[in-house]
């Protein structure tokens, strides 16, 4: 199974380079994730068409639209694993082990995002990814999980 997780896009219209990331990158993923800072209800909207899309509220997230579509925190099961997604708070460098404390350690794999920053690590036992920012640096993370359940993760310059 392969998940393709991105944050931040920080984004108004969905612009070119966004369709060509989606049909190159997007797409072809089982799950979509997007950890919040999507800031568009028409970014939203037009990557509502994947097959499997999960995306939460982020700190930017001001659309009212954006607000009664979206949560703030999203557990799903995925495959073999349990998923859970937030954007992130707090303090830059605690942000990992703050949404994992907030999830607890029933969950295999945890996206966030709100730092911009990539991250492939395990906090108190829970594998963590930030795929970085999409809208700032073209950064995404493709998430590629076993049956059994085990996980690999490669990071993606899309543009």
């Amino acid at each position: 199974m392969k998940i393709a997780v991105i944050s931040d896009t920080h984004l108004g219209d969905p612009p070119a380079w966004l369709h060509r990331v989606y049909e190159q990158w997007l797409d072809p993923a089982d799950v979509l994730v997007h950890c919040g800072d999507i800031t568009s209800y028409k970014v939203w909207a037009y990557l509502c068409r994947h097959q499997r899309f999960l995306c939460v509220r982020g700190n930017c997230d001001w659309d009212a639209l954006l607000a009664q579509e979206l949560q703030p925190m999203l557990s799903a099961s995925v495959g073999p694993l349990t998923l859970g997604v937030a954007h992130g708070w707090g303090p830059r460098s605690q942000v990992a082990a703050t949404v994992v404390h907030a999830f607890g350690s029933d969950h295999d794999l945890i996206c966030y995002g709100h730092t911009h920053r990539r991250d492939w690590s395990e906090v108190d036992g829970v594998q963590v990814v930030n795929p970085g920012s999409l809208g700032e640096a073209g950064s995404l993370a493709w998430v590629t999980v076993d049956e059994d359940g085990a996980m690999d993760c490669r990071f993606i310059d899309a543009f």
